[in-house]
């Protein structure tokens, strides 16, 4: 179908090219450790071990799903100096693919130069050189997701097993690499199956294609091994005979919710992509990109803003040629929240991808494995997570932890629709001190006689027109300078915006 070209990898002509130079880990400077320890999640958010709520910002590196057994690049340039400059870029975690293959007792990685570079992965098997690299991006401050791409090298398959990798295997597999990095944190997280797509479906109850299904047996089999993981649940490709992207369709979550035996530890992840990929019918649509918030919405981001879980965007990518696709990935990045407006309380994220030989995307790098893509780079910046601290070398200036100051906050009220029966509004609750807010409380009075009807992501107290309202258990924790926010219905519609306080409580 059209994953095919974006599988591309060309190994054959990619020469052991010589470096322009390095990039070192002095050269990391100003960048945050990802979180401390193993995260969790708290409603659509994600926190990690001290409670501080932190944001998936990071790349795919492929290449361990490939006949090479091994990421890609490594021909061309050390890893430490890979993760290094993913680093320097302000990328927190590596979702890293692979294959079953790897698993095999024996299986060695292909085109790794040891000439000068990656001499301490000389001899080593696949499974040791992710060792290294679980290690080094650990040393870094990196989070890795594994992600289980493919049953073997051969491509991908539409469900979680085939004739010679069986369910068996896959959740044998699974849970050996749970046990493998049992209590190294910096393997925060499983992705169960790549792009589970026809004839796999969503609640439909037969147990041989019923993804939701698979991913409760096989998570509830990884948190039985490590129940401090993350398990991530990709969507499916149609849901009641509504097409989408491989892995990008989780209409079925709001009927058929993935259930597992430990809380607190899902994510769904779905995957979208540019017309670089393949047509969709909304690129022709004549409201493009206007009509993109609204399919992303019935797709996956439902998920997020009914606050059932957090969601992740595992993959997305384009060669970034053509105006529709530049306008895509703009209207993209507004809609995954920027950093600065949102802090934390927004919508996960790793591109597609590090590596250069994806055919129909590229990466961030260029052909020469040195070279960043500056405009891709530049488009994520708002996206990127650089201000939440955790572990590392300890808490960073303002990060979690740091008592630098006096907290402090403002707020700010937005009607989003009336209807005059009616109205929906936000309350947008912003750190304006030098320390990190543990917990918030706003409150305003309307000039009418609005009451209020419903009210998300915290709770409230009214009393006549004055109302108060104090944050959700996992919206409380807000970075210096990042910020938190508050939905509520109320009625009549037609009335005043009144001015809203803040306390830092």
């Amino acid at each position: 179908m059209f994953r095919t070209l974006r599988r591309a990898l060309c190994v054959a002509a990619a020469l052991l090219l010589p470096l322009a130079g390095t990039q070192s880990a002095q050269a990391d400077v100003g960048t945050k450790a990802a979180g401390a320890g193993y995260w969790h999640t708290s409603g659509r958010q994600i926190l990690d071990a001290a409670g501080a709520p932190v944001r998936i910002a990071g790349v795919n590196w492929f290449g361990f799903e490939t006949a090479n057994h091994v990421v890609h690049g490594l021909w061309a340039r050390d890893y430490k100096s890979m993760i290094d400059q993913m680093r320097s870029l302000g990328y927190n975690t590596i979702r890293m693919p692979y294959s079953d293959d790897i698993l095999k007792s024996g299986t060695m990685p292909d085109s790794v130069n040891h000439d000068g570079k990656n001499t301490d992965l000389r001899g080593l098997t696949s499974l040791q050189v992710l060792d290294k690299i679980v290690a080094y991006a650990g040393q870094a401050g990196l989070k890795i997701v594994l992600d289980r791409h493919r049953p073997d090298a051969a491509g991908q398959s539409a469900l979680w097993y085939t004739a010679s990798v069986p369910e068996s295997t896959w959740i044998a597999n699974l849970k050996a690499l749970a046990t493998r990095y049992k209590g190294n944190s910096t393997v925060v997280g499983i992705d169960l199956h790549n792009e589970p797509h026809d004839s796999a479906c969503w609640g439909c109850g037969d147990t041989s294609r019923d993804w939701r299904l698979a991913a409760q047996r096989a998570g509830n089999a990884v948190l039985s091994a490590n129940p401090e993981l993350l398990i991530m649940v990709e969507g499916v490709q149609s849901y009641n005979g509504t097409n989408g992207w491989w892995g990008g369709n989780l209409m079925g979550v709001a009927q058929y919710p993935v259930q597992l035996d430990v809380p607190n530890r899902l994510v769904y992840s779905a995957h979208d992509y540019a017309t670089s990929v393949a047509q969709q019918p909304w690129f022709g649509d004549p409201s493009f990109p206007a009509n993109l918030p609204g399919i992303w919405d019935k797709y996956w981001g439902y998920i997020f803003k009914q606050n059932i879980a957090p969601v992740w965007l595992g993959e997305f990518g384009t060669t970034l040629q053509s105006t529709v696709d530049q306008r895509w990935l703009s209207a993209l990045v507004t809609y995954l929240r920027s950093t600065s407006t949102d802090g934390a309380d927004s919508f996960h994220w790793t591109f597609w991808s590090w590596n250069p030989n994806s055919g129909d995307t590229g990466g961030i790098l260029k052909d020469d494995w040195q070279t960043v893509d500056t405009a891709k780079d530049g488009y994520l910046k708002a996206i990127k997570a650089p201000n939440f601290a955790g572990g590392g070398s300890g808490p960073d200036p303002g990060g979690p932890g740091d008592p630098g100051g006096p907290a402090a906050c403002t707020a700010a009220y937005t009607v989003s629709s009336d209807w005059g029966g009616g109205f929906n509004a936000e309350v947008k609750v912003t750190n304006t001190g030098t320390a990190p807010l543990t917990s918030w409380k706003v409150a305003w009075t309307w000039s009418g006689a609005q009451k209020v009807t419903s009210m998300w992501n915290a709770s409230y107290t009214q009393s006549g027109a004055s109302v108060t309202a104090v944050n959700a258990a996992h919206n409380g924790s807000v970075p210096v300078g990042a910020s938190a926010s508050l939905g509520l219905g109320g009625a009549p519609g037609g009335g005043a915006v009144p001015s809203v306080s803040c306390t830092a409580t």
